[in-house]
């Protein structure tokens, strides 16, 4: 199974076949993936690359973390878990109708 890497400070002109080509020199490419934005469909900066191996994952965090890439130092580290989200409904005014006259 692959590693996930987040990539991070990302310069907005760098998309899915630049971030594959930077990190192909350090093994084999599964996903490159740059987030972008839903409505402007820019980029927001980051994103997450999935290496075949744990071994190749070390290897790009240490051949990219810091190095200047498309202008930008880049940020790589082992992408954490994502975490579920909570809530639900409200939108942060208390919901419900609660002690109305």
């Amino acid at each position: 199974m692959g590693k996930k890497l987040y990539v991070g400070n990302l310069s907005y002109s760098v998309n899915d076949n630049s971030l594959q080509q930077a990190f192909s020199e350090f093994g084999s490419v599964q996903s490159a993936k740059v987030m972008t934005d839903r409505d402007s469909g820019r980029s927001k900066g980051f994103g997450f690359v999935e290496m075949s191996s744990d071994a190749e994952a070390q290897a790009a965090i240490a051949g990219m973390n810091g190095q200047n890439f498309d202008g930008r130092d880049a940020v790589v580290n082992e992408a954490r878990p994502m975490e579920p989200r909570t809530g639900g409904g409200g939108g942060g005014y208390g919901g419900g109708n609660r002690d109305r006259y």
